[in-house]
């Protein structure tokens, strides 16, 4: 289960990749939420979550008893989850009024759009 639980990691991290390195804007930010989500099942498989117990400790005890679920992994995606998706709306605000002040979303066509403008004035 973690062979392909790893191999399903790395085929998210290549799609992102792949999308990131796309010449259009939409397909970028796409790429950017696949990575997103990519990080944070890795951190998950490095944590080593278990269903076993929860990071709880009992009122008898001084400290968690083996095996319990480690909190630290949790608490970095759940900040990662967070901060991914204020990284996301503002890269898809930005792209929307580029769009509106450009109308188009390639890369490629973003290059010619100062000689186009200055060749107006």
């Amino acid at each position: 289960m973690d062979l392909l639980f790893a191999i399903a990691v790395g085929l998210l991290f290549a799609a992102s990749l792949y999308l990131i390195l796309h010449r259009h804007l939409f397909k970028f930010i796409v790429g950017l939420m696949v990575f997103g989500l990519a990080s944070n099942l890795y951190v998950f498989a490095i944590g080593r979550l278990t269903r076993q117990q929860s990071a709880i400790i009992p009122g008898n005890a001084d400290v968690a008893l083996e095996p319990f679920a480690d909190p630290v992994p949790q608490a970095l995606i759940l900040t990662a989850i967070v901060i991914g998706f204020g990284l996301q709306a503002f890269a898809i605000v930005l792209v929307k009024r580029l769009y509106q002040v450009t109308s188009t979303d390639d890369i490629d066509d973003l290059n010619h759009t100062d000689r186009i403008d200055s060749t107006e004035n």
